[in-house]
């Protein structure tokens, strides 16, 4: 991979690799956009297989948020930081420390949070040395998992907005969705289908989380690789990403795909792809924008209950992208990106 090829042609302003030898630090910042104003998007660490890999997810994460922004009309840009490491062996409180110098050098140009893999104690850690971290002790958002919360909160009400557009009612009464990942969003989207009368298929690599899922919510259990072969009216992935491709898409035997994971398609073709099967797509970064949401309320001093009505604008934003995918006949991921572009550009 040539790096500033690859910058090009996702739109990169900024990437910033970071080494700390005292500490171990091993990251990259990456930022897609300021033209609306700071760039915000989490801290992330994982067992990356290669250097390349991360860049590369560092900067499709960036993209992400800047469009994820966007599409709500909010004034910031979108940024990823990523750190290469094992998130269950690899911290130490001088590791975040460095990390947040990097993040004060760059001046409030990137604003970080809770991502995957990473803690509230980690931004303490990383708000030692910048104010320009979210997510920290004391704050809203680090009271009882707040942000997966309202992610799940929000993709429940993506999913009610999918259902009325594909079947005609907004109820999920009855509806059958299998759930991929039970990690803190999946799990959590579980306990509001079940509230909201769907039937759950579920599935997850660690097998106490899917007998939880099972036994709180009548879940039924399916094989991680199985799962999005079973027939439903709407999967919902919620572990990584790059799941919708061209060997994936033809198994596919639902109505609707609407989950929490980020970069669900692997290229911007497959929303083509899924739309010439017939399956409503919702963008990714639509329905799973309300960690972005409330992280933009909570700087502007919001409180919990005006964090939770910020969220409840996923649902009308995303009927509207799926009237635009209607009258100009394309994707939905296409009219969303339009409409995210269209705001950019208004900047």
């Amino acid at each position: 991979m040539n790096v500033m090829d690859e910058m090009e042609r996702l739109s990169i302003e900024q990437l910033v690799v970071c080494q700390d030898r005292a500490s171990g630090l091993r990251a990259v910042i990456a930022v897609h956009s300021t033209k609306r104003g700071p760039a915000l998007g989490g801290c992330r660490m994982w067992a990356y297989k290669s250097e390349q890999e991360a860049i590369i997810d560092a900067m499709r994460l960036a993209r992400g948020m800047t469009y994820k922004a966007a599409v709500f009309g909010l004034d910031y840009g979108g940024g990823k930081a990523v750190i290469l490491g094992n998130p269950e062996t690899d911290k130490s409180e001088a590791l975040f420390k460095a990390l947040g110098r990097y993040i004060s050098y760059m001046n409030g140009r990137y604003i970080t949070g809770v991502d995957l893999g990473t803690t509230v104690t980690d931004m303490d850690g990383v708000g030692k040395e910048t104010m320009y971290v979210t997510d920290t002790t004391g704050s809203i958002m680090a009271t009882d998992d707040f942000t997966p919360e309202m992610t799940a909160y929000g993709v429940y009400l993506g999913m009610k907005a999918s259902a009325a557009a594909a079947f005609g009612s907004s109820s999920l009464q009855g509806r059958k969705v299998a759930v991929q990942g039970l990690g803190k969003v999946g799990m959590r989207l579980c306990r509001y289908l079940h509230e909201a009368g769907a039937e759950l298929l579920v599935a997850d690599l660690d097998g106490g989380r899917v007998r939880s899922a099972a036994m709180a919510y009548s879940a039924d259990i399916a094989l991680p690789e199985a799962i999005m072969q079973e027939p439903c009216d709407i999967f919902a992935p919620c572990a990584m990403g790059g799941l919708l491709n061209d060997e994936t898409i033809p198994k596919l035997r639902c109505a609707i795909v609407a989950g929490s994971a980020n970069n669900q398609l692997l290229e911007e073709a497959h929303g083509q792809l899924l739309c010439d099967r017939g399956i409503l797509y919702a963008p990714d970064y639509v329905i799973n924008a309300g960690g972005l949401l409330i992280t933009a309320r909570e700087i502007q001093g919001g409180s919990a209950g005006d964090m939770m009505r910020s969220v409840e604008q996923i649902e009308s934003v995303l009927r509207l992208v799926f009237r635009y995918a209607k009258s100009a006949g394309i994707p939905t991921n296409q009219a969303a990106n339009r409409i995210a572009e269209r705001n950019i550009k208004r900047a």
